[in-house]
């Protein structure tokens, strides 16, 4: 049985890992080898478990002990379950976003690329993605539409980020994922070449093709690649890639949020 332990005080020391540590220091706190992230809400916090995540503590607004907090807590009977009003919890950082319940957790192991390269057909590669909201928005739409796995960039930011863990909805415990070492881009995407993978940057530029070019759906492998929020991807990036596609618009419009181009090229050409 869980034990639930009564905080009274927020600068409990026990609450420095909810409240106190930056995401680069949680990243590094060791614990049996290695960093923690946090997960936020009941729904986040189940997908975390069942994909096989280990719980390390909770943090439950007194009211959801008994309540929708109730199976999580006693999914993790090892774990101790720090609670109190919702008046104190308040006082916390980020707290009233969570919707009462968050859990640290043990980061994964990082995926090594055989294990995401071998079988898939279709990768997302994303150059730069520093916002965590696209980060997750980006997981959660290559979870819906098909995409087997994503590879990101040196400089991209963390996957489990409380707010791109959040934004995701739990999808980046479920995609595959791995970051790129050695040197970006030519040298990691002649490694996806050697796969047998295709690469398309998405990119405006005289030689890009229509997204619903037909050749485009008809590729065996497909590594869809995406750049930064603001200015896209490196030159090149882009010409390091087999094709350049566009999407096309109206209304004047030159250019989509990279969550949003994401979701309509997943769609457009995924693997049928």
């Amino acid at each position: 049985m869980a034990e639930i332990i009564e905080i009274k005080d927020i600068s409990s020391p026990e609450l420095d890992v909810y409240a106190r540590l930056t995401q680069a220091q949680l990243k590094n706190k060791q614990q049996r080898g290695k960093g923690l992230f946090i997960a936020e809400g009941t729904k986040v916090i189940e997908i975390a478990l069942k994909s096989g995540l280990e719980p390390v503590s909770l943090l439950v607004e007194r009211r959801h002990i008994e309540g929708k907090a109730k199976y999580i807590i006693d999914s993790c009977p090892n774990i101790p379950v720090y609670t109190a009003a919702q008046d104190i919890l308040s006082r916390l950082t980020g707290f009233e976003l969570t919707r009462g319940v968050l859990c640290a957790m043990q980061r994964p192991e990082e995926k090594k690329p055989e294990d995401i390269l071998a079988c898939a057909k279709r990768v997302a590669v994303l150059e730069n993605i520093v916002d965590a909201s696209n980060l997750g928005a980006i997981f959660r739409s290559a979870a819906a539409l098909g995409i087997d796995g994503i590879i990101l960039s040196p400089s991209c930011c963390d996957p489990l980020y409380r707010k791109a863990v959040r934004t995701s909805m739990g999808t980046v415990f479920q995609i595959p994922w791995f970051r790129f070492s050695g040197q970006w881009p030519v040298e990691n995407l002649e490694h996806l070449k050697s796969q047998g993978f295709k690469c398309a940057a998405l990119a405006l530029n005289k030689n890009a093709m229509s997204i619903d070019a037909p050749e485009l759906t008809k590729l065996e492998r497909l590594a869809l690649v995406l750049g930064t929020e603001g200015s896209g991807l490196l030159e090149k990036t882009i010409k390091a890639c087999d094709y350049s596609v566009y999407i096309p618009m109206s209304a004047g419009v030159d250019s989509l949020n990279v969550a949003a181009a994401a979701s309509i090229a997943f769609w457009q050409l995924r693997y049928k």
